[in-house]
């Protein structure tokens, strides 16, 4: 069996009122506890896969790591739920920020910035374009690809694309998740970001719009909707919204002259 979910018994009631007994696959949400440097900063409840990238991805996002020197070793602990990042030039700006967090409106436990200008985010400055039809392709590529969701409709997914194809495509129960994911693969691999495109099937929020802009991706799609804040950073910090990608449809909310017809 998949070790992403557990079969848990429940009663199905049908539309003709019948009821019948069943095994019903439900996704596992495993804490996972991210160290730096032996500190421990913070549990994330999450889906236990990638969990190298997810606290790789989390540390750039919150500012603990600014490039792939700033990381020495990795060491994960399946059986502990532990990641140990061990740093070598820890930045400055994370120590001073980090308790500076609140709850945010995400899945599980996370922390997002009070201010955009805690976010040290540089405006994304991209020529870039895709034609229209290429997301709604790849908003069906990743459709396809989620089987978690198809087994037990209690994940988000979150893809890196090129305007062809998807590169790297990620699943959690947590959106925010997702999107640490492939940042923290980005992180590593040392993936050029500034022609890709990043998919989402959950809101767009205003953390989820920081993470994108630190990632770097000119344009993020989702089959979801924005918040008014999200859309405002956007429109600062020179990323493209579209949301609402689905059945030949989308709306485009800032820099939309990088999706042409």
């Amino acid at each position: 069996m998949d070790p992403r979910y557990n079969l848990v018994q429940a009663w199905r009631i049908n539309k003709d009122g019948a009821r019948e007994f069943i095994e019903d696959p439900v996704t596992r949400e495993s804490p996972l506890t991210i160290y730096f440097n032996d500190r421990e900063l913070v549990t994330l409840l999450c889906t236990f896969e990638y969990v190298d990238e997810l606290a790789v991805g989390f540390l750039y996002s919150e500012g603990f790591v600014r490039s792939k020197e700033d990381i020495r070793e990795i060491k994960t602990d399946s059986g502990e739920g532990v990641v140990k990042v061990v740093g070598r030039n820890p930045a400055v700006i994370a120590e001073q920020t980090f308790l500076k967090r609140y709850i945010t409106t995400g899945c599980g436990k996370g922390t997002s910035f009070y201010h955009l200008s805690d976010a040290v985010c540089r405006p994304v400055e991209s020529g870039w374009r895709v034609e229209s039809s290429r997301l709604f392709n790849l908003m069906v590529q990743a459709q396809r690809r989620s089987e978690l969701f198809k087994t037990t409709g209690g994940v988000h997914s979150s893809a890196l694309c090129t305007g062809d194809e998807i590169m790297f495509f990620r699943e959690d129960i947590g959106r925010h998740n997702t999107v640490d994911k492939l940042i923290g693969r980005c992180f590593l691999d040392g993936i050029d970001t500034s022609d890709k495109i990043l998919l989402t099937t959950g809101r767009i929020s205003s953390e989820i719009l920081v993470k994108a802009a630190k990632l770097g991706v000119p344009l993020i799609a989702s089959r979801s909707a924005p918040t008014d804040l999200a859309l405002k950073y956007a429109a600062e910090l020179g990323v493209t919204v579209a949301a609402f990608v689905r059945n030949q449809r989308m709306n485009i909310y800032t820099h939309p002259e990088r999706v042409v017809l």
